[in-house]
């Protein structure tokens, strides 16, 4: 940089600097920082003191009481100290007071970042709520883990232990009682407000609740199974309260990766389709996270690209970003550190150090994404026997498991990919994808696909007539589940596609060192250690660069949702999926060994094992 660069830089870092400054400054206790409605009170003119003036204030002012009546735990000194909100703090007051002042009902999703205080801000609101403005008003704590909820309601227990006597209006002293031998709620004498604690483990407790607040804290971690999963336990708690003024639904956790419940709430509330509001917090809006600059131009010298767009695009501090930058040096590799203290919601859903695929290729990959052009079923024949596969159409449906997002064109060549699943609902996904070849140079492109529990022979004509009507596509089984089958099922419908479908993938063996090839033609892609290596190596380049156009948006979070084990192998984070991701692995690997007429691909094992042994995949 220029020595005028230096000084403009300096410059408009003093004048960001000054600006959180004036903000911190804040002083809620102010005599001129009263609201414009509590003035307009007719109480406000005939109050006798300052008792009358600030019991009056509390209900029209939630950081004056907070600060008031509030004693929490400070992070940095573990001193006892009033509730002062943070910057964070105060924007998600501002969101939360513009519900309420509207009449409408408070509803929050908030994808948590550490050391900025967001559970005890939700708790102390419903304190609030529950201590100057509603009597009867019973509120709900759930989290992943009992003890959780437990340490969630200790900090009310703390608010009210420590609650100014000469503001406590209310005969018995403020302090949680036992209600009715229930282990699990507290009420507040006098104002009839019971606080319940539950786990996601116990989802039966939350049924026929009565409430008007509910916290759900963790809730990326909560137990999901067939029996017990975090959109029943969310459809119980939101069904027992009313939307009405005042009653409020906290929604907040921590990221754990993408795909899963909290992570499909939280992009539906981004995307404007849920009645809750996104709230995030970078990590450099949290002021502790900040180390004194001695030479700036030093400092900036130092930085690499991602570091100066946290200037340029994020509105940094210099100090905010040396904190980084030296905080940076601690993580094995960047991806870690934007784990732990993530810049954009993106980055705390997508960063692992596990993580197979690097989160910014599958975001670039995910541009290619958009919804179908067509929803149906493709099938075979009117009786949908595998013997007759000469009418293949496509049946628009809007309950049709087939996307479609192009029909196909004359002369284009595709290929069919097909990961088996099982055939109940609480079992792995069969999927279907149909991908171009990408001849000439274009880039392969998926055009359809079909997802669902089917039983097996079924999805072997599904997969059939899918291939039929993309233009004899090349028709690739992933054959494990089939070649092991112990009934022989698997046999016969693997023949019974060899023998009705004209364009059949056909695995061939080489042995190693021998320079001619010993086709058995077993229909079927095999997946053993060898092979899987080199699909997954093989997709990862092919991610990383956009080596092919994605339309699947379930495909893309598949992705960021697969992990690198110990061992050394691959799976899906548990609780999640990959066989979307599996079908494109095995079509983009496959698609890139055909060398021979349209009819004829095998596959060269013995080039995969030269492959691996070169580290070229």
């Amino acid at each position: 940089m220029t020595r005028f660069d230096i000084k403009e830089l300096i410059a408009e870092n003093a004048r960001r600097n000054a600006a959180i400054r004036a903000e911190a400054s804040y002083n809620p206790l102010a005599p001129d920082n009263i609201p414009d409605a509590m003035m307009q009170d007719a109480r406000y003119m005939v109050a006798r003191n300052e008792h009358d003036l600030a019991l009056l204030r509390f209900k029209y002012d939630f950081e004056f009481w907070a600060c008031k009546c509030v004693v929490i735990t400070d992070k940095v000194s573990s001193q006892d100290i009033p509730f002062r909100l943070n910057r964070p703090q105060r924007r998600l007051v501002a969101e939360l007071e513009r519900q309420r002042l509207a009449g409408e009902p408070l509803r929050l999703i908030m994808l948590k970042a550490r050391q900025w205080g967001g559970s005890t801000l939700v708790q102390v609101y419903f304190a609030w709520i529950q201590i100057i403005h509603c009597r009867n008003w019973n509120s709900l704590i759930c989290a992943h883990v009992k003890d959780t909820a437990a340490t969630i309601r200790g900090m009310y227990s703390k608010i009210l232990e420590r609650y100014p006597e000469e503001y406590w209006e209310e005969e018995s002293p403020p302090a949680f009682r036992p209600f009715e031998r229930m282990t699990n709620t507290r009420y507040i004498p006098g104002r009839g407000c019971k606080v319940t604690v539950c786990s996601s483990e116990n989802q039966e407790s939350t049924r026929g609740m009565d409430c008007s607040l509910a916290h759900l804290s963790e809730v990326a971690f909560w137990k999901d199974s067939p029996l017990h999963n975090p959109e029943d336990l969310l459809r119980s708690v939101a069904s027992g309260v009313a939307r009405k003024p005042l009653s409020f639904i906290a929604m907040e956790s921590t990221a754990n990766g993408v795909g899963n419940f909290f992570h499909r709430e939280w992009m539906r509330a981004v995307g404007g389709k849920s009645d809750k509001i996104p709230f995030f917090v970078p990590w450099h809006e949290i002021d502790i996270y900040a180390e004194e600059v001695a030479d700036a131009e030093l400092l900036w010298n130092s930085l690499d690209e991602y570091e100066r767009e946290l200037w340029h695009t994020h509105g940094c501090t210099l100090e905010a970003i040396n904190w980084y930058h030296n905080k940076r040096r601690g993580f094995p590799d960047h991806r870690s550190m934007m784990a732990e203290y993530p810049t954009t919601p993106d980055e705390a859903f997508t960063s692992s150090s596990t993580n197979v695929f690097a989160s910014v290729d599958v975001e670039r990959l995910r541009c290619g994404v958009r919804e179908p052009s067509a929803r149906g079923e493709i099938v075979g024949s009117p009786k949908g026997d595998m013997a007759f596969l000469s009418s293949p159409r496509f049946v628009s449906s809007p309950d049709g498991g087939t996307m479609v997002w192009m029909h196909p064109v004359e002369g284009e060549r595709y290929i069919v990919s097909v990961d088996i699943g099982g055939r109940s609902r609480h079992s792995d996904y069969s999927v279907i994808a149909v991908l171009t070849l990408g001849a000439g140079g274009a880039l392969p492109e998926v055009v359809a696909q079909w997802r669902g529990h089917i039983d097996h022979d079924l999805l072997g004509f599904k997969a059939a007539a899918m291939g039929r009507y993309y233009n004899d596509a090349l028709l690739v089984v992933e054959s494990n589940t089939w070649e092991t089958s112990s009934e022989g099922h698997g046999a016969y419908i693997l023949n019974a596609l060899a023998e009705n479908y004209p364009n059949l993938y056909r695995r061939g063996v080489r042995t190693a060192g021998s320079s001619g090839e010993d086709s058995d033609g077993k229909p079927g892609f095999h997946t053993n250690i060898r092979t899987k290596a080199a699909l997954i190596a093989n997709l990862i380049a092919m991610v990383r660069e956009g080596g092919y156009i994605e339309r699947d948006n379930d495909a893309c979070d598949e992705l960021l949702q697969y992990e690198a084990l110990p061992d050394g192998s691959y799976s899906a984070r548990r609780g999640c999926h990959d066989d979307i991701l599996m079908t494109r692995a095995i079509a983009l690997y496959v698609g890139q060994t055909v060398h021979g007429p349209h009819d004829s691909y095998l596959i060269d094992t013995g080039e995969i094992d030269r492959l691996l042994s070169m580290g070229g995949w």
